[in-house]
């Protein structure tokens, strides 16, 4: 009879897991298939679109001699606080500030897509706010330990000798 109950048991975890393995799969589904619409007002947009973006509305350049000459207040670059080389790649942005570009890049990544000296948008709200969106998402990315870290905690039991 104690056989019988253990195997019943086993039975039970083992459905359980299953169950959560294929809730967590339709999740992943809805949300990915929310975030890819169109239409949507909660549209999201990768890192790549978003460096696109801020490409096409200021290309990069890069530095010269001759750009040193025109505009001596442009030396450096106001994030990394050095000094820019001939070559380096810069971006000017639309208020005249210049970075260099990998610099900038991070800066807007990182945060509200601002200058990071006078605060002029770089980006509009709605494809800053939709950039995000995206990388506030939380989703599984197929790692065995956080799942049988999650379904242990859901469980409240060591499911390690199952696996």
């Amino acid at each position: 009879m104690g056989a019988l109950s253990q195997f019943f048991s086993h039975l039970y975890t083992i459905t359980l897991i299953f169950f959560t393995l294929l809730i967590l799969e339709i999740v992943i589904l809805v949300r990915s298939i929310a975030g890819l619409n169109p239409n949507s007002s909660k549209r999201v947009i990768t890192t790549t679109q978003y460096l696109k973006l801020i490409e096409q509305k200021n290309p990069t350049t890069y530095y010269t001699q001759k750009l040193r000459r025109v505009r001596p207040e442009a030396t450096e670059c106001s994030v990394c606080l050095s000094e820019f080389e001939e070559g380096d790649k810069i971006r000017e942005l639309k208020c005249k500030h210049t970075f260099h570009q990998d610099c900038l890049d991070r800066w807007l990544q990182q945060y509200w897509a601002t200058c990071p000296l006078c605060r002029t948008k770089v980006l509009s709200d709605d494809v800053v706010a939709s950039y995000h969106r995206l990388r506030n998402q939380v989703q599984y990315d197929g790692s065995d330990e956080e799942l049988i870290f999650l379904l242990s905690s859901l469980q409240g039991t060591s499911l390690h000798r199952f696996f």
